[in-house]
């Protein structure tokens, strides 16, 4: 679910858009699972994917990449620049 990376952190999401407000509702397998309130459209749901992770991580949103699921709902985001403990630190109790 959250991996180090020779650039930063890994973490594999399980997106549900269209959800009433964005928010990490739990681990989905491997995958942490976050309902987002953008539609599957036109990549608006990467998109506040993106914006949720960088406010929640306290990093800018150019530091985070989509890597793997553009189309999909399992994908796997890079964060520059950050160490694992803090997005576990930041993420985990969220999803509990």
């Amino acid at each position: 679910m959250i991996r180090e990376h020779k650039d930063g952190v890994t973490i594999a999401v399980r997106a549900q858009p269209g959800a009433k407000r964005t928010k990490v509702v739990g681990v989905h397998g491997n995958e942490l699972k976050i309902a987002v309130q953008a539609p599957p459209v036109e990549g608006r749901a990467n998109e506040a994917l993106i914006a949720f992770l960088a406010e929640t991580l306290s990093v800018t949103k150019n530091k985070i990449t989509l890597l793997t699921g553009e189309l999909s709902r399992s994908k796997v985001f890079l964060v520059h620049d950050v160490i694992t403990e803090k997005v576990n630190k930041m993420l985990l109790p969220i999803s509990k």
